[in-house]
């Protein structure tokens, strides 16, 4: 099963390069996983886009009704956070040897208790997974 990052869920719902390629392969998944950090995360990016005027106000709340409405449709299998996902990403932090941020060790964290595959377009998330032995999908070029 796949666990959707945010990165991918931007290019999902807003117009970006990505975004053909992004949604032809979550077309094709039956009911992919996301978090409730990927939930908050997404806000946080739609807000940010309307604020530096990459997208209108009314663009950014149909962006953010649809989403919400993908949710409780339940398109996504939506994971809770979880005291182990927290522990999981203290303990990768706490190793040194990864520039992982916070929210970054939390999603990673999530995929890998459910042993999920994190599809992700950022970079710096797929180095930090693979010694981390998350899988990871790559989305873009």
């Amino acid at each position: 099963m796949y666990y959707i990052d945010t990165s991918v869920l931007v290019s999902y719902y807003c117009p970006e390069t990505l975004s053909e390629h992004v949604q032809s392969f979550l077309g094709e998944q039956i009911k992919p996983a996301v978090s409730d950090l990927t939930e908050l995360e997404f806000f946080s990016a739609v807000a940010k886009k309307v604020r530096m005027a990459d997208i209108s106000p009314a663009d950014g709340n149909r962006i953010l009704s649809t989403f919400s409405s993908h949710l409780d449709g339940r398109l996504f299998k939506i994971i809770p956070l979880e005291s182990q996902h927290w522990r999981i990403a203290r303990g990768w932090i706490g190793l040194f040897s990864t520039s992982l941020r916070t929210l970054d060790a939390l999603h990673l964290a999530i995929a890998s208790a459910g042993d999920f595959t994190l599809v992700t377009s950022d970079q710096r998330l797929i180095q930090a997974a693979e010694p981390l032995g998350v899988k990871t999908h790559r989305m873009g070029t």
